[in-house]
């Protein structure tokens, strides 16, 4: 194959589709949490996936899974914690059983604030496809991620 081969670039096309498909709705979701309810889309990610944590056995999630989970290095991930632990949104604590495991919970603030943003997200999600869906080259795209059927994650399932 060389650089010029037909299939790798269709492939090339299709990933840069994919790409400003991807941009397009975080950039949506972007402006309508951070002027509705001053969050960044990876706040609120961050927050989703930590509201779904429960106590007990397996439940709550290492650094590496959330980092993971909102796609970000476990640097950055523990940045993103203690900004929104300093805003009141989620606490830390030491686990019981292994005093060098940290747990990080929502607190109540930062549940009602999830709960207040939710339809914010889902709303800017819509428009976003609906917008791509009209581009030729976006729609396959918009119709397969629609055809998914990943069903809703339970509390607790993350």
């Amino acid at each position: 194959m060389t650089a010029t081969d037909p299939a790798l670039t269709s492939l090339a096309q299709s990933w840069c589709a994919l790409s400003l498909l991807h941009g397009k709705i975080e950039a949506r979701i972007e402006r309508a949490l951070q002027s509705r309810h001053s969050l960044s889309a990876r706040e609120f990610s961050l927050l989703d996936v930590l509201s779904r944590q429960h106590s007990g056995t397996g439940g709550h999630l290492q650094m590496k899974q959330v980092a993971d989970a909102v796609v970000l290095s476990q640097s950055a991930t523990t940045r993103l914690v203690t900004r929104l632990e300093d805003r009141g949104l989620l606490t830390r604590y030491l686990c019981d059983t292994d005093r060098r495991g940290i747990y990080t919970d929502v607190t109540e603030a930062g549940l009602t604030l999830l709960d207040e943003a939710r339809p914010t997200n889902d709303t800017a999600l819509r428009a976003a496809l609906d917008e791509a869906a009209e581009n030729p080259e976006l729609a396959p795209l918009v119709r397969t991620v629609e055809a998914l059927k990943i069903p809703a994650r339970a509390g607790g399932d993350a």
